[in-house]
């Protein structure tokens, strides 16, 4: 009998990992996110709207966030608005297109939330360069395994960025 635990141990993990990620697609904040930011499916539309990219940011664990494109101005104003997120997220392709996978709400006074969904708190020093801040990520466009509010994604990759840091 002891020779099954572990499979069936793993077996029931892999099981609730699935389950979470699918609970987690099904979010009403997510479609929220979704329907509100549709239109930064074309970057041109972030940059527009006066955001900037920023390197694609890859994890230390795997997977990765992708190219922020950041509105300062948004950062600044002290307001989480689900419209108009402080960064949209895209993953770079090799024939250079972006595609959107994410948006990102940050606030520097907390604690903060969006529809109930507290941010996560990000210390200081951190690899932003930032003072203390929260975040949200929010994975509207592209399923994230470890969570739609995880911070990276193993479905998302640097790779495409033909040798930018990463």
């Amino acid at each position: 009998m002891k020779t099954y635990r572990l499979p069936v141990g793993l077996a029931l993990l892999s099981v609730l990992a699935a389950a979470s990620a699918l609970a987690d697609s099904a979010n009403p904040l997510v479609d929220k996110v979704r329907a509100a930011n549709d239109r930064f499916k074309d970057v041109a539309v972030a940059v527009a709207e006066g955001y900037s990219p920023i390197p694609c940011a890859s994890g230390l664990q795997g997977g990765a966030m992708g190219v922020h494109y950041v509105n300062g101005a948004l950062l600044k104003d002290g307001i989480v608005d689900i419209a108009k997120p402080e960064a949209v997220m895209y993953e770079p392709k090799a024939d250079g297109k972006m595609d959107l996978v994410a948006v990102e709400y940050i606030a520097f006074k907390g604690p903060a939330a969006l529809d109930d969904h507290l941010f996560n708190f990000v210390t200081e020093p951190n690899r932003y360069g930032l003072d203390k801040f929260y975040e949200l990520h929010v994975w509207a466009w592209r399923p994230n395994p470890t969570g739609a509010f995880a911070d990276n994604n193993p479905n998302v990759s640097c790779d495409a960025m033909h040798g930018a840091a990463h």
